[in-house]
């Protein structure tokens, strides 16, 4: 049976797959999450016409020549605005970021004036709204200033907060529940004893899920029981995603979708023409009326973290509203990359920006069993499947490794 493609079965991952329900947070709490409905002004800004510096609020029509003088019958400042009318031959101490009084129409800066007691001189003609920032420059009550979809910004906060909002309203974080698998497995400040490894992948996906905006929740380790497999899947029946590493083929250890079917899901298929990732599953499962999500993960770490990049950050975007499917960028080989067989391949790389067009390096050795060239590598090479050698110089997909 021919393997299922990356596209193929990434289609199949996002089927029917819609942004969860959205909650209202604080500003505080709103940064990284993804906006839910469409952001209007609940305010103009400014509110008033301002002066954009310290100087003195005049009539234009009085400053027409060179050193004219005018009596000063006031100040306004920031917080504290002059509440009478400049008149003629009258002026006004103004200071950045106060209204500007009625009557006046320009700001004359501190510089290009001249004070004696309560007159000043006006030293530079001044145009006609010369230094005022005008009421609703920046935005105006009822205009919409942020859509739906936005991952919210240090920026979108402060226009939020400018606009009248002390609350924002988000789509609900799926919460990823993460389940290892494997008698060999220990956790993270466990010394390993003869014949184990630590179950580093757990960490390293909750880290993507965190990263991603969604909510990781670490089940532990299961052994190769179906007993224990069970009662830690128990455990995550309230994730929208149940993600499991390990126990994905068919040896007479890989329990892991013998003990998901018992436990409701239905598996659309398994293995793909992926390199490497090829034993990875996913399926669906209805508890109390919610549909969950079930990505099966290979065992080995690289190969995990590979498809979890390819799949599961989508999945994770798509429930969160945002249009993110890690497009790729194009980049010239530099050096000769072999024929491929059967199955896409993502070669770890490096990449360099700096030219143009970039240019991207696969790492000297491809061995999925090596995190450590994981680390090193920040880009991976898309090669289809049944590609032809191609030489340096070739231009390439290659998806780029942010996190």
């Amino acid at each position: 049976m021919a393997l299922l493609t990356v596209a193929d079965a990434l289609d199949r991952v996002l089927a029917g797959v819609s942004p969860l329900g959205h909650e209202v947070v604080g500003l505080r709490a709103a940064a990284g999450r993804t906006l839910a409905e469409q952001l209007a002004a609940r305010l103009t800004n400014p509110p008033f016409d301002a002066s954009a510096m310290d100087g003195y609020a005049v009539r234009s029509a009085d400053c027409s020549a060179a050193r004219s003088t005018l009596t000063i019958i006031g100040q306004s400042a920031a917080g504290t605005a002059f509440r009478g009318t400049v008149g003629v031959g009258q002026a006004v101490r103004i200071f950045t970021g106060a209204p500007v009084p009625s009557g006046a129409d320009a700001i004359v800066i501190q510089e290009d004036t001249e004070r004696i007691e309560d007159t000043v001189c006006i030293v530079e003609v001044p145009k006609c709204n010369q230094h005022i920032r005008p009421r609703g420059q920046d935005f105006k009550a009822g205009d919409a200033l942020l859509g739906v979809g936005k991952i919210i910004t240090s920026r979108d906060i402060l226009i939020a907060a400018a606009a009248g909002h002390a609350a924002l309203p988000v789509y609900r974080k799926p919460i990823v529940a993460i389940l290892a698998t494997g008698n060999e497995l220990v956790a993270a400040g466990v010394t390993p004893s003869d014949g184990q490894i630590i179950a580093s992948t757990s960490y390293a996906l909750a880290a993507m899920v965190d990263a991603t905006g969604g909510t990781a929740k670490l089940l532990g380790i299961a052994d190769d029981t179906f007993d224990s497999l069970s009662d830690k899947i128990s455990h995550g029946d309230n994730a929208d995603i149940l993600v499991t590493t390990g126990g994905a083929s068919v040896g007479d250890h890989d329990l892991v979708r013998p003990a998901l079917e018992a436990a409701g899901a239905a598996l659309q298929f398994y293995k793909i023409a992926m390199r490497p990732g090829k034993p990875m599953f996913f399926g669906t499962r209805t508890i109390a009326g919610k549909t969950q999500r079930v990505v099966g993960l290979p065992g080995n770490p690289v190969s995990a973290m590979l498809v979890a990049r390819i799949f599961l950050i989508p999945l994770i975007a798509k429930m969160l509203g945002r249009d993110d499917t890690q497009p790729t960028i194009t980049a010239e080989l530099t050096t000769t990359l072999p024929a491929n067989g059967p199955r896409q391949h993502y070669m770890r790389a490096t990449l360099d920006i700096s030219t143009s067009p970039p240019r991207v390096t696969p790492l000297p050795s491809q061995d999925s069993s090596m995190t450590s060239l994981l680390a090193k590598a920040d880009a991976l090479i898309v090669v289809p499947l049944d590609a032809p050698a191609m030489p340096a110089g070739t231009i390439v997909n290659v998806l780029r490794l942010d996190d």
